[in-house]
């Protein structure tokens, strides 16, 4: 499978995609307008390890909703991400039964390195 969970009001999940350059065959998934489902969370926790991986610490919904004070579970990190598109780390690629999380400089560069390889 080749896809990408993205947010396309973010301008940084926009810089990667074109560093990317991803290839034509990629499903792209704008999780603004077509929220992520029961089925494709449960698909990327499986390659990920867990939900906690796909979670976005970073939210601003995560500070104002006071998470960090509180003990998640697996479950409560699934929950948050069902509810609120912000929740998941951005953006997610998966190519070949491979996860690439987040924006990080190492991420990407390797998500760029197995998808032109």
């Amino acid at each position: 499978m080749k896809k990408i969970y993205y947010l396309s009001t973010c301008d940084t999940c926009k810089r990667i995609m074109n560093m990317i350059n991803l290839t034509d065959d990629f499903i792209i998934q704008d999780i603004k307008t077509d929220p992520i489902t029961q089925s494709q969370i449960e698909e990327m926790k499986a390659l990920a390890g867990s939900f906690e991986n796909l979670f976005s610490k970073r939210a601003r919904l995560y500070k104002e909703l006071k998470l960090k004070e509180k003990s998640l579970s697996e479950n409560d990190y699934k929950s948050y991400i069902l509810k609120h598109y912000t929740f998941l780390k951005r953006p997610v690629i998966i190519y070949n039964k491979q996860v690439f999380i987040g924006n990080s400089k190492k991420t990407v560069e390797t998500a760029k390195i197995a998808i032109h390889e």
